[in-house]
């Protein structure tokens, strides 16, 4: 589905964490951006999502329970919605784990590491999906 600039900019950031602590302090922070945010708790959710309607990008935990973690919604956009592999930016509080490295060597995907600031998480989606457009 080709959109243009300006409707691209309008489509909603997936944010993915089985945290809602954290799923609402990303999207409290996504917002007071200006960009638009869908949030779920399950990669199986997030992938139903992906599926059914466009997004601007994703925001991931790298550890979400239930079968489907963050390296497999990437897996997914990469196989589904290539254009859209650029514009995954992975969180994680688990950035030693070796399973962790060998996803982001293999996506090239930013991360940023839990505990993180606002500014610094908005940056790093900024760089990674374009500022948003009110």
């Amino acid at each position: 589905m080709i959109q243009t600039a300006t409707e691209e900019a309008k489509l909603p950031v997936l944010v993915i964490d089985n945290e809602p602590s954290i799923l609402a302090y990303v999207r409290a922070a996504l917002e007071r951006a200006g960009y638009n945010v869908v949030t779920t708790e399950s990669g199986v959710d997030a992938l139903a999502l992906l599926a059914s309607k466009a997004f601007l990008g994703v925001v991931s935990d790298m550890r979400i329970p239930g079968g489907v973690d963050g390296s497999d919604v990437h897996a997914w956009i990469s196989g589904h919605y290539p254009e859209m592999a650029s514009r995954v930016v992975f969180i994680t509080g688990d950035i030693a784990n070796e399973e962790t490295v060998a996803t982001l060597r293999k996506t090239g995907a930013p991360c940023v590491e839990k505990p993180f600031r606002v500014q610094q998480l908005v940056e790093v989606v900024q760089k990674t999906l374009g500022k948003a457009h009110e």
